[in-house]
C-alpha cells in the first residue's frame, strides 16, 4: 500500500511539472512555485544521473584494462629495443665485420659483443652507505649471473654483484671509488672518437653527483658535451654502454694526464625498470 501511494505521488508530481511546462509558454519569468518545482526536479535528476555515470565509467574502464595491459607490454618491448639500438653504432659494427672476415674470427669471438636485454623490475634500493645495492626481480632461474651489466634506456647503472634464484643485487656505478679494492673501473671512450680517445671511469663523488674519468692523454680529442661510452676493454663492461656526458676536463694530479668530470646518463633517483645485458653464450672452443 505504501509503495502504491509513493508511485501515485510520483505520477502526480511528473504530471504537475509537465502541465507547468506547457503553461509557461513564452513567459520569460516563472513564478516561485514553478522555480521550486524545476529546481527540485533538477536536484533529483542530479542524484540519479551522477551514480549512473560513475557506474557506466567504471564498466568502460574495466573494458579498457586489457588494452592498457597490452599497450604497456608493447611499450616495454619498445623501450628494450630502444636501449639496444641506441648503443649499437653502425661504424663499430662495420669495422667489426671487416676485422672478423680479415682475421678469421671464431664463432665465440664473433659473438663477443652480441647480447640480449632482459627487462627487470627494481624491487628495492638499499640506503645503507656501506652496502648500497639495488634489488631486481630476476635471478639465476632467469639466466642472471654475477658481473652482468645493468642499464636503463638512458645509460649504465652498474654490475650484478650477487645472484639468488629469483632476485639479484646490483652494485651501482655510484659506488665507484679508486680507493676501494673491489671496485671495477670502467674502460671508457668518446662516442664518435673511439679510435682516438681513452680513459678510466673509476670514481663517483656523492656530493656533486659526478663521475670522474682519469688517465686521459693530453692529445685526447675529448671535449665538453661529448658522450662517454664503455670501450669494452677488460671484458667486464660490454662495449657501447652510455656512461654520461662530459662536463669539463682538467690537468691531472701529476700534470701528465687529464681528468674529466662526467654527468651520469642514468637517473638513479627514479629507477623502476632496468635491463640486464646478457652476452651471447656459445659452447664452441677457440680454434
Amino acid at each position: 500500500m505504501r509503495n502504491r501511494r509513493m508511485f501515485v505521488l510520483m505520477i502526480v508530481f511528473i504530471l504537475f511539472v509537465a502541465v507547468m511546462g506547457f503553461s509557461i509558454g513564452d513567459r520569460k519569468k516563472l513564478t516561485w512555485p514553478e522555480n521550486f518545482a524545476l529546481d527540485s526536479t533538477s536536484f533529483v535528476q542530479q542524484w540519479l544521473y551522477r551514480p549512473a555515470g560513475y557506474v557506466a565509467g567504471l564498466f568502460q574502464d574495466l573494458s579498457n584494462l586489457h588494452n592498457i595491459y597490452k599497450e604497456n607490454e608493447e611499450l616495454r618491448i619498445a623501450a628494450a629495443a630502444y636501449a639496444r639500438d641506441s648503443i649499437k653504432f653502425n661504424r663499430i659494427d662495420a669495422e667489426n665485420k671487416r676485422l672478423q672476415e680479415k682475421l678469421n674470427f671464431t664463432e665465440r669471438q664473433k659473438k663477443l659483443y652480441d647480447y640480449n636485454y632482459l627487462i627487470a623490475q627494481v624491487v628495492a634500493v638499499s640506503q645503507d652507505p656501506y652496502d648500497e645495492t639495488i634489488r631486481i626481480n630476476l635471478g639465476s632461474k632467469d639466466g642472471i649471473k654475477t658481473n652482468m651489466v645493468v642499464v636503463t634506456d638512458k645509460g649504465l647503472v652498474g654490475l650484478v654483484s650477487h645472484v639468488d634464484p629469483f632476485f639479484s643485487s646490483v652494485m651501482p656505478i655510484t659506488k665507484l671509488s679508486d680507493t676501494a679494492p673491489d671496485t671495477k673501473a670502467i674502460a671508457a671512450t668518446v662516442f664518435g672518437k673511439e679510435t682516438d680517445s681513452f680513459g678510466i671511469v673509476d670514481t663517483y663523488d656523492p656530493e656533486t653527483g659526478k663521475l670522474y674519468m682519469s688517465k686521459i692523454s693530453e692529445h685526447d680529442p675529448l671535449s665538453k658535451g661529448d658522450t662517454i661510452i664503455t670501450s669494452g676493454l677488460g671484458n667486464v663492461f660490454p662495449r657501447g654502454m652510455v656512461i654520461g656526458t662530459v662536463d669539463s676536463s682538467q690537468v691531472g694530479d701529476f700534470g701528465l694526464t687529464y681528468t674529466a668530470t662526467i654527468t651520469p646518463a642514468a637517473d638513479f633517483d627514479h629507477l623502476t625498470e632496468v635491463f640486464v645485458v646478457q652476452p651471447a653464450e656459445t659452447g664452441e672452443s677457440e680454434k
